[in-house]
C-alpha cells in the first residue's frame, strides 16, 4: 500500500458493493473517502470486513432497496461477471437485468454519484466475444456516465503480482473528464524477497519429485540479464500443472487465487532460501497492497481465499489519483 496521507478526497462519501474485505475501502480511505456503505454476501468475508473497519457489512446487494442506501459520491466494487443472459441482442441495461452488474446500475442511476469504479478479470474484455463488454459500456452511457477502461498489471505498480485486471471509470457526463487517463507504468524493480517475512509459515513442499531446471544462483552474470518484474519459473513438481511449477523468489508471484489445485494452490511455489514452499496469508497480503496492520482471517483456507480474490490497493490508488485530477477541476 502506497504511504498517502491526503485529504483530496475529504468530504466524500463511498459505497463499497461486493465489498470483499476491503481493498477498495483501503485505497480510497487514503484519499480522505468516507465509506458510509459496504455490502458483501460471504459470511467469512464480512467478519474480515468489520474486523478491519468497524463497520457493519450488510449483506445480498440484490435484496438491498436503493433508496435505503446512503447519498454518496463514488460506487466502488470489484462486480462478479456471470453470463449475461441475453448478451447477443445488444440492449444495453435492458441486457444486465438478471446480473450483478444490474445492482450497480440501478443504484447509480438513482443516486447518480460522481465516479463509478469498477474492476474485474481481464477476460471480462473478451466474454461472450466481447459482447458482454459492450453492453456494460453501453449501459453506463445509458445512465449518463462517460466510461474509460484499461488492463493493468499489478507489476507495473510496486508489487511483485503478476496480476491483469480490467479496471473501469466512469464519470458523470456533467463532470469534465477528457483529460482522464490511466497511470503510466513505473519504473520500478521489485520482487517477491521484497515481501517475505521473517519465520514465514508459508507451507515448505518436500517431494521426491521436485525439478529444479533452472538454477539462476549460479549464474552470476546471467542472473542480472533475466531479472525482471515477471514471474520467473525454475522448475516442476510432479508433471508441472497448475499448482505445481516453483518460481525464483527474485522474479514475481503468480497471479494469487481464491481456488486452483496442486501442492502450490492459491499461492503458487517459490525457492526461498534454498527450500519449496508457498507464500503465508501475511505475504499474500503484502502481494496485494494491504498493510501489516491489517487484520487477516485466522482461518488459514479463508485467508487464502480472501487475498485471491481481493483487489491490489497500490494499482487502485495510482487510479484515484488520476481521478482526483479530474474532481479537483469540478
Amino acid at each position: 500500500m502506497l504511504n498517502i496521507e491526503s485529504k483530496e478526497l475529504e468530504g466524500y462519501k463511498f459505497i463499497d458493493l461486493f465489498a470483499g474485505i476491503g481493498g477498495f475501502h483501503l485505497a480510497l480511505n487514503s484519499f480522505g473517502a468516507d465509506c458510509v456503505f459496504a455490502s458483501e454476501w460471504d459470511k467469512e468475508a464480512k467478519a474480515t470486513y468489520s474486523e478491519n473497519f468497524g463497520i457493519t457489512v450488510n449483506g445480498d446487494i440484490t435484496q438491498i432497496d436503493e433508496t435505503l442506501i446512503p447519498h454518496h459520491d463514488i460506487i466502488c466494487g470489484g462486480f462478479p461477471c456471470q453470463a449475461f443472459s441475453v448478451s447477443g441482442k445488444q440492449l444495453g441495461f435492458e441486457d444486465t437485468r438478471g446480473t450483478l452488474f444490474f445492482d450497480i446500475v440501478r443504484i447509480a442511476k438513482y443516486h447518480k454519484p460522481k465516479v463509478l469504479f469498477l474492476e474485474n478479470v481481464r477476460n471480462l474484455y473478451r466474454h461472450d466475444k466481447g459482447k458482454t463488454f459492450d453492453i456494460i459500456l453501453k449501459t453506463l452511457d445509458e445512465i449518463g456516465y462517460n466510461v474509460y477502461y484499461e488492463i493493468l498489471n499489478t507489476s507495473n505498480y510496486g508489487l511483485p503480482q503478476n496480476r491483469e485486471r480490467v479496471y473501469i471509470i466512469a464519470f458523470r457526463k456533467d463532470i469534465d473528464s477528457k483529460a482522464f487517463e490511466f497511470p503510466r507504468k513505473l519504473n520500478e524493480v521489485v520482487c517477491i524477497e521484497d515481501i517475505l517475512e521473517e519465520n514465514s509459515s508459508g507451507k515448505i513442499i518436500e517431494r521426491d519429485d521436485i525439478h529444479i531446471y533452472k538454477n539462476l544462483d549460479t549464474q552470476t552474470n546471467v542472473f542480472e540479464s533475466v531479472k525482471t518484474n515477471k514471474p520467473i519459473q525454475i522448475g516442476i513438481v510432479n508433471k508441472g500443472g497448475q499448482g505445481e511449477r516453483i518460481y525464483h523468489s527474485k522474479g514475481h508471484a503468480i497471479t494469487l487465487s481464491a481456488y486452483g489445485g496442486g501442492v502450490g494452490a492459491k499461492t503458487g511455489l517459490y525457492l526461498i532460501d534454498g527450500k519449496i514452499r508457498k507464500l503465508s496469508p501475511r505475504e499474500c497480503a503484502r502481494l496485494q497492497g494491504f498493510p501489516d496492520s491489517y487484520k487477516i482471517n485466522p482461518k488459514l483456507t479463508q485467508a487464502y481465499k480472501q487475498f485471491g480474490n481481493s483487489v491490489s490497493v497500490n494499482v487502485l490508488q495510482h487510479i484515484i489519483q488520476n481521478i482526483v485530477t479530474i474532481l479537483k477541476n469540478t
